[in-house]
């Protein structure tokens, strides 16, 4: 019961980041690594990659799509870390702190939890078996 549950919070998590990626890149923009080519577009792109992995995560129609929709949830997860890792380091860099510490940190250790709830809530992992 659980599992549906969590599938929605996070496909409305990713929808409403993925909306706010597109009608509000600015913020996307400053922390994006100064390495990654086109950040106009790559910033676009993952908010439409946001809003279509949060729908497929979602549909009723096909467990294949849903388990698409959670590997590639979860591999942009993975992907924008960079960001996060450098936003962090900016933070950091300004003299006020800026989101601090308690913000940040566990930013960097949810990362790994959202990438694995991804996967479990697009049904691309096994429920734990319950022991007798």
């Amino acid at each position: 019961m659980i599992r549906p549950v969590l599938r929605w919070v996070l496909a409305a998590f990713y929808f409403a980041a993925g909306v706010i990626h597109l009608i509000n890149p600015a913020p996307f923009l400053t922390i994006t690594p100064a390495w990654v080519p086109a950040p106009d577009a790559v910033v676009l792109l993952t908010g439409v990659a946001e809003i279509f992995g949060s729908l497929g995560l979602v549909q009723p129609f096909s467990l294949k799509l849903r388990q698409a929709a959670g590997w590639g949830l979860a591999l942009y997860a993975l992907c924008v870390w960079p960001a996060n890792i450098n936003h962090f380091a900016l933070d950091m860099a300004r003299g006020d702190g800026g989101l601090g510490l308690g913000y940040h940190v566990p930013r960097m250790f949810a990362q790994p939890v959202i990438i694995w709830l991804a996967l479990w809530v697009g049904d691309c992992l096994p429920l734990p078996r319950r022991r007798a």
